[in-house]
């Protein structure tokens, strides 16, 4: 079960963040500017964000498993699209498409493990799967950028179709069926949604993981340009090597997971936010070294809130008698948006002051989400209990 949907998370932010190390090129390929090259990461978000609000609710009346798997095969077609786009609005269009494609997954995964496994194993499988989407968002950038550099952009997101196409079958071997899940009835959308708005704790945890998804986006969707200028001067393929320390975001999801079930969720949220500004201060001078150390702090920061927080939402949605599906999918909604708004952003922040209003930019943010992490200590916990499990535990 955690193998699969490993390999799902791996797919699924592959393909999301495919074209991040390609934004020069796509700028010298279609002439656009840097803040334009962005709308190909932002309108994905932006498209993933928006299914999400759907893709849970529906998951709730057909199964998580079924709507995981349409989901995988279908973004794997669009990417395959996007790597024939005729124009600059057509890759764009098809960018937006291939968000809608990828909210099967995102929306249901933790929902699905919280029905499927013990109390005691949600945390570190939670860990594993968002561990799962790191190494993605590693292999997505590391593939595109050495592919793009030696045949071009285009054979650069064909290759990571490609990759997203066979973990599908992976998937489709290796994913068991939901043997806990129970249908809701239809029409019960609106009603889910107010549900999952009303809780003070969940909210608050929605707007954490905006926060900390626009931080890590404001650095990622400007570091290439940063790389390709003085005094770094950076190729293409060189400088998607940086990404090369996306796999501290693995480990670092994994071991916050443990902590959080030994330590409890509001004793590590905070101190993932802690390491991630850190990480985002040392970037700040213009010796490599020190640029790479900081952005592996950035990501074992980022990857230690998102693993705690989006692990989190589902079991207090469960205490709180809360459709799990939906307020997954509110988390990541939130998440999303504040990945596409303040993704948008870094491009006028880059022109306008560079990287130091870049860094600015990022450091806000997670100052934000560090000062919700604190607010939920003061949040009264709620008691749950957890099939297959007859304990329970306080979210």
């Amino acid at each position: 079960m955690v193998a699969a949907l490993f390999a799902a998370g791996l797919a699924t932010f592959a393909l999301l963040y495919s074209t991040q190390a390609l934004l020069p090129a796509l700028v010298r390929e279609f002439g656009v500017s840097t803040a334009e090259s962005t709308l190909t990461m932002s309108v994905t978000t932006l498209g993933l964000g928006l299914a999400l609000l759907v893709a849970g609710a529906w998951s709730d009346r057909v199964g998580r498993t079924r709507l995981i798997h349409a989901s995988l095969a279908a973004s794997g077609v669009v990417a395959l699209a996007c790597a024939l786009a005729p124009s600059w609005p057509a890759l764009v269009a098809l960018r937006l498409l291939q968000g809608v494609a990828l909210a099967g997954l995102p929306a249901v995964a933790t929902a699905y493990l919280r029905e499927e496994l013990d109390h005691s194993a949600q945390a570190r499988a939670a860990g594993v799967y968002i561990g799962g989407t790191a190494l993605g968002g590693m292999t997505g950038r590391l593939l595109t950028g050495f592919v793009g550099e030696a045949a071009g952009w285009r054979w650069a997101v064909a290759a990571t179709a490609a990759l997203a196409l066979g973990c599908a079958l992976a998937v489709h071997q290796l994913l068991p069926s939901s043997r806990h899940f129970t249908a809701r009835p239809a029409g019960s959308w609106l009603a889910a949604t107010r549900d999952a708005l009303v809780d003070r704790g969940l909210v608050t945890l929605y707007l954490v993981g905006g926060c900390a998804a626009g931080a890590l986006v404001a650095v990622f969707n400007a570091l290439g340009f940063r790389l390709a200028a003085a005094p770094f001067d950076l190729e293409l393929g060189a400088a998607s090597l940086v990404f090369l320390v996306y796999p501290v975001g693995t480990a670092s999801s994994i071991v916050f997971g443990r902590l959080a079930d030994g330590l409890g969720r509001r004793a590590v949220l905070p101190i993932g936010c802690a390491l991630a500004i850190v990480g985002v201060l040392l970037t700040l001078p213009t010796q490599l070294p020190l640029v790479i150390v900081g952005l592996a702090l950035l990501i074992a920061g980022f990857f230690a809130v998102h693993g705690v927080a989006s692990g989190w939402v589902p079991a207090r949605a469960h205490a709180a008698g809360v459709s799990t599906a939906q307020a997954a999918s509110l988390y990541l909604f939130t998440y999303y948006l504040g990945s596409s708004v303040f993704g948008s952003l870094t491009g006028h922040a880059w022109e306008t002051d560079g990287w130091p209003g870049v860094v600015v930019l990022s450091t806000g943010l997670l100052v934000v989400a560090s000062v919700l992490a604190l607010a939920l200590r003061r949040t009264p916990a709620l008691l749950t209990s957890s099939p297959p499990s007859s304990g329970a535990a306080p979210s």
